[in-house]
């Protein structure tokens, strides 16, 4: 019988926390009980929960046949979690026989403990081909039909199907991208960060400790280079912290002011910056009310729904929802405005949000213009850019379903946005 902390009993609570109580990921795994749990089995537990969102729609088209009706969450939970074990690789003997002792070690779940284990025997008779060819886990109701109208149904299930690829991990080096791709097994991606072919522990790998390189999506890396040589330039970031941003721009040269609201995640920031040894002043302030003079570059990563990060964060359907939707686009267009203010006459900022209603981004920038004739978005200028990801409207759309053949990238959304009476970037 597993011991009280092991990582499949941690990962069942975990799963129904986050389906049944819509709390995150990181909240769950920050409970007492996982920290009895090892490094190492945290992970499993971790990658069980994961996984088993990430493919929540395969696991219930493959059950369903085999339930009457639906048993209570915790129950169902326990089938998906074996399920997607079962499916991708797990032995057959040793994940039926837990899910049956993990069903018998709570009162209201022992009187199923028959059903599972007559449902996941049925389960591993399943040619592995039914897996490849069910359904992949839908958005979330709220969402799926906004993307389906801003591009379509065919378009939101190459979304849906990118979801359900796990994610590689991309790098941002401060400098010699193909020799680090070199040295680390990877992949220099046309935009210049590195793509990791492999898993393991990232903080063993060269490089970690001396800080050369640090883990940041391919499409959030995007926005910096927008800005263009930044060498020598006072720029300002807002809402920076994790760091990832003001870690490129402090590498470029700049002379970096990262600006957020919360003190926990600027903390963050901050060992972020010891580690690679990249110079940055830090505020934690609102940057609503923050005044520090103008500056010659500025980098808005607006707070949004981060929808574009469900292929790294497969816990936020059952977290997020419409509601706040619209006090978050008010305050994109408060900072926008806000930290316009900023901004030097002959300066450029960048803004971007992670995510992929349009609303917190094309419609943001089309109405800031319709407002201004005082202000233009400048035709983005970056390495491995597809002129397909850019609007009508000049900025660019990053979607997860791009790159499918090496691993996809989240969703972003970004603008370049300068004063009229500026030159325009070379």
């Amino acid at each position: 019988m597993p011991s009280p902390t092991s990582p499949r009993l941690a990962a069942l609570d975990g799963l129904s926390q986050i389906i049944g109580e819509g709390r995150m990921l990181s909240d769950v795994t920050g409970d007492a009980a996982w920290q009895e749990l090892s490094p190492p089995e945290r992970a499993t537990a971790q990658r069980l929960i994961t996984d088993t969102l990430r493919f929540l729609g395969r696991a219930d088209h493959l059950l369903t046949p085999h339930l009457n009706r639906h048993p209570p969450l915790r129950v169902m939970n326990l089938l998906r979690m074996a399920t997607v074990e079962l499916m991708t690789g797990g032995a057959a003997h040793g994940v039926v026989n837990e899910a049956v002792k993990l069903a018998g070690r709570n009162r209201k779940t022992a009187p199923m403990k028959g059903l599972v284990n007559a449902v996941l025997r049925k389960i591993t008779a399943i040619d592995a081909s039914a897996w490849d060819t069910a359904p992949d886990t839908m958005l979330p109701k709220w969402l799926r039909p906004k993307l389906a109208k801003a591009w379509s149904k065919a378009t939101v299930a190459q979304i849906e199907r990118a979801h359900a690829v796990p994610p590689p991990v991309d790098l941002s080096v401060k400098s010699d991208p193909a020799g680090w791709a070199d040295k680390l097994g990877g992949t220099l991606l046309p935009t210049g960060s590195v793509r990791l072919t492999a898993r393991g522990q990232i903080s063993a790998l060269p490089g970690f400790e001396s800080g050369d390189w640090w883990v940041q999506d391919a499409a959030a890396a995007v926005p910096v280079q927008l800005l263009g040589d930044v060498s020598g330039k006072r720029v300002l970031d807002v809402c920076a912290a994790p760091g990832g941003k003001t870690m490129q721009l402090a590498a470029k040269g700049a002379d970096v002011t990262a600006l957020d609201i919360s003190e926990a995640r600027m903390t963050r920031l901050a060992e972020n910056l010891a580690r690679t040894k990249l110079p940055a002043r830090t505020v934690v302030a609102d940057a609503l009310t923050y005044d520090d003079g103008c500056f010659d570059a500025i980098l808005l990563d607006a707070p949004c729904s981060a929808t574009g990060t469900i292929r790294r964060h497969p816990d936020l359907p059952y977290v997020k929802s419409h509601t706040g939707i619209d006090d978050l686009v008010r305050l994109q267009r408060d900072l926008l405005n806000r930290t316009l203010g900023f901004l030097q006459p002959h300066g450029m900022l960048v803004y971007c949000t992670c995510s992929l209603l349009r609303e917190e981004g094309e419609d943001q920038i089309k109405l800031l213009l319709s407002q201004s004739d005082a202000l233009e978005v400048v035709r983005p200028n970056a390495p491995g850019l597809d002129p397909a990801w850019i609007g009508p409207e000049g900025g660019v759309r990053l979607r997860p379903d791009y790159w499918p053949e090496s691993g996809g990238m989240d969703g972003f959304y970004m603008a370049v946005l300068q004063h009229k009476s500026s030159p325009s970037r070379a």
